[in-house]
């Protein structure tokens, strides 16, 4: 799973908003409230409805994202507080009081997650014939070939690391799998301790031979665990326990304008394997004597100690789900050719297409590569193209996107790429894709000294009948094949003029000098998204003071601004009712009497990651439809190049009101804020409509009419 982008912005001190008739306490806490939603994923986990392997994989997901959580996070409030930074967030805590509430809440949710795992994931799986087994489980007649398996695919790859005067306390990669072994001299008596780095480049869960139709895996340390001795001949080994460092993953790269940014992002990124460690996993059955080294060596505190039971990083979970088992998953589901871009079984031309109009792609039920990347095929194919601009701030390792771009300027093409090199956790991939393009022949350029580019455009320039043509897409998600078929997003296919000039004059800024800031169809960040919308809002509020009709729909995947959520209250109170759809991250209380009765806010949670953005307003009778890459965050608002653009095509605006009036729905499943920070899922008195399940649908039904 791509990471969760609510996780990356980096922490910084903010300043609340003007707006002293408002309560001091109207803000949720960003942390507690992202930990809220790991909850909500875990909660999928629960589910003893869902497909075991499926909850299995959204165990693996929870741990990842609790990684990240710790890697970004926690990671920037510890520098805060070892800097003296000591400013309190805007729901009035400082970085010591955030960090304690996180320690007991991410504990909670640790133990939760185990607990699942322990008691009713793992269980389950055993009796669908999927068994999860310790080395003392084993017969002799299942591990004899374990033990060749040892010698030859694991033993070679094994470094054992000695802790005395004469070799210092080894380092410890973030997130790798270690063994802390206790050895004792026989002739002295004296112990000592060696770490032991369980191999990332073997697969984590071992076959075993079972001698029936199950099939069972042995966890990789539980392999290296018996086999220890062979790692100290002529000594005793006395015990060996588990163990998981978590580090501050966060590149810093001091944009100077006189150095090269891919050689400073490759130099911070080498210092990033050597960020200070801020969380240590262990096993329950820890020795204390151990437990008390690794924190002394780790440099952490007793608060930094996350006790697991069972089995540390549970994301190696996906392994399982490879499994092929299909009766223990979802149904498959295809994605089908959008019906504007199909005529009877063959593709449609796709310029032609968007001459007639505007077209809605709404992945993953929309197909991303018959739709989006199919566009940017024929555009490269098409001699009749002079010119592609396009942003990539993520894409896959293997990407059609980056080949079709590739081939477009081996064709001779003006070909205009803007790489989001620094783009969290994806950078090392950026560099690898930003240098093939540029040695094909592309412009390649990474953005705006002190901004990173996280819009998604594409612009297109066709000579048709002797003049320029511009045909264009904006999206909310990344050029990104694979995370296209799991994560919600949608798109607008235009040849709109409008559009099209707009997004020329956007280039110009992010490849030139240019300094304009005002658009025609769009709202672009930092300088005209938060204006835009809080302009909106406003305007709604007044709307609702003289009596007229009002209404605000949002979906997002944060909503933090401190600014858009005291507009919002302000609407509230003068009765504009305001629904939020929010994956993740709330920091807006709703419902609470005199501040924000209106206001309802809701997250979907499921089988695929929500992660459109969708702006509606009344509009005194003209809706505005407002789609694009922003959330409404600091760092989207302040920091990066966004975009909304505005939905003008009648079609396209009804298939969007479609969307969001279903998301909001009252018989939709599910999670309600309720005013003092608590999600309760919903319906309470009934099984909700599953929103992705009824989309996979209509799409079927669609594709087979």
């Amino acid at each position: 799973m791509e990471i969760d982008e609510t996780l990356l912005e980096p922490v910084t001190v903010t300043v609340v908003p003007g707006g002293s008739d408002l309560p001091e306490d109207r803000f949720l806490n960003r942390e507690l409230s992202w930990l809220d939603f790991n909850a909500r994923v875990l909660a999928l986990a629960e589910d003893p409805a869902a497909p075991l392997l499926e909850r299995a994989k959204f165990l693996a997901i929870f741990a990842s994202n609790l990684d990240e959580f710790f890697m970004v996070r926690v990671a920037g409030l510890k520098r805060r507080q070892s800097m003296g930074l000591g400013v309190r967030s805007p729901d009035g805590l400082g970085p010591r009081e955030q960090l304690a509430r996180i320690t007991r809440r991410s504990r909670e949710l640790a133990a939760a997650h185990s607990r699942v795992f322990l008691e009713q994931v793992r269980p389950a799986l055993a009796e669908e014939g999927i068994r999860i087994a310790l080395w003392r489980d084993l017969t002799t007649e299942q591990r004899t070939p374990l033990h060749e398996y040892f010698r030859s695919q694991v033993f070679p790859v094994l470094t054992p690391l000695a802790v005395d005067p004469a070799h210092p306390f080894p380092y410890i990669s973030g997130l790798s799998l270690n063994l802390a072994v206790l050895v004792r001299d026989p002739v002295s008596g004296a112990e000592h301790f060696a770490r032991v780095k369980v191999p990332n480049n073997v697969k984590r869960f071992v076959p075993v031979q079972s001698g029936d139709d199950a099939t069972t895996y042995l966890p990789l340390e539980e392999l290296i665990g018996a086999h220890l001795q062979q790692l100290f001949p002529g000594q005793e080994v006395t015990g060996h326990h588990a163990f998981r460092v978590t580090r501050n993953a966060d590149v810093e790269v001091e944009e100077d304008r006189d150095e090269d940014l891919l050689q400073a992002l490759e130099r911070e990124l080498a210092r990033r394997r050597f960020g200070p460690a801020v969380r240590l996993e262990v096993g329950t059955d820890v020795d204390p004597h151990v437990l008390d080294l690794l924190v002394r060596e780790l440099d952490v505190t007793d608060d930094d100690v996350v006790q697991v039971p069972g089995l540390l990083d549970l994301s190696s979970l996906w392994q399982l789900y490879d499994e092929d088992r299909p009766e223990l998953k979802d149904e498959p589901f295809v994605p089908a050719t959008h019906p504007r871009l199909i005529e009877g079984e063959q593709a449609a031309d796709i310029f032609a297409a968007l001459r007639e109009g505007d077209v809605l792609v709404h992945h993953p039920y929309d197909s991303f590569a018959t739709s989006v990347q199919r566009f940017i095929e024929q555009a490269a194919a098409d001699p009749q193209v002079l010119a592609i601009k396009q942003t990539l701030y993520r894409t896959s390792g293997d990407s059609p996107v980056v080949d079709a771009l590739i081939d477009a300027a081996e064709a001779g093409k003006q070909v205009v790429v803007l790489v989001e090199i620094t783009a969290r956790f994806d950078e090392q991939a950026n560099i690898k894709w930003a240098r093939a393009l540029e040695r094909a022949g592309c412009h390649v350029v990474y953005g705006l000294v002190g901004l990173k580019t996280h819009c998604k455009t594409l612009l297109v320039v066709r000579q048709e009948k002797g003049a320029l043509r511009r045909y264009a897409h904006i999206g909310t998600g990344n050029y990104n094949p694979k995370t296209a078929r799991t994560y919600e997003d949608l798109g607008l296919l235009t040849a709109d003029p409008e559009v099209g000039a707009d997004l020329t004059d956007l280039f110009n800024t992010l490849t030139g000098y240019s300094r304009q800031t005002s658009y025609r169809t769009l709202m672009v960040a930092p300088h005209g998204v938060r204006a835009g919308l809080l302009q909106r809002i406003d305007a709604e509020a007044e709307r609702a003071w003289a009596g007229e009709p009002s209404w605000i729909h949002m979906k997002a995947n944060s909503i933090v601004d401190e600014q858009i959520i005291d507009r919002l209250y302000h609407a509230s109170r003068a009765g504009v009712p305001i629904d939020l759809v929010v994956r993740g991250i709330c920091a807006l209380r709703p419902g609470v009497p005199g501040l924000s009765e209106s206001i309802r806010v809701r997250s979907i949670v499921g089988r695929f990651l929500e992660h459109s953005r969708v702006m509606a307003f009344a509009g005194g009778g003209t809706p505005e439809y407002w789609l694009g890459s922003a959330d409404l965050m600091h760092r989207n608002l302040d920091r990066r190049v966004e975009t909304l653009v505005r939905v003008q095509d009648p079609a396209v605006q009804a298939q969007l009101a479609w969307v969001l009036d279903r998301a909001m729905a009252p018989d939709i499943f599910r999670w309600d804020l309720g005013p003092d920070g608590t999600w309760t899922r919903m319906p309470a008195d009934r099984p909700g409509q599953d929103l992705q399940l009824e989309l996979m649908r209509r799409t079927r039904e669609r594709s087979t009419a």
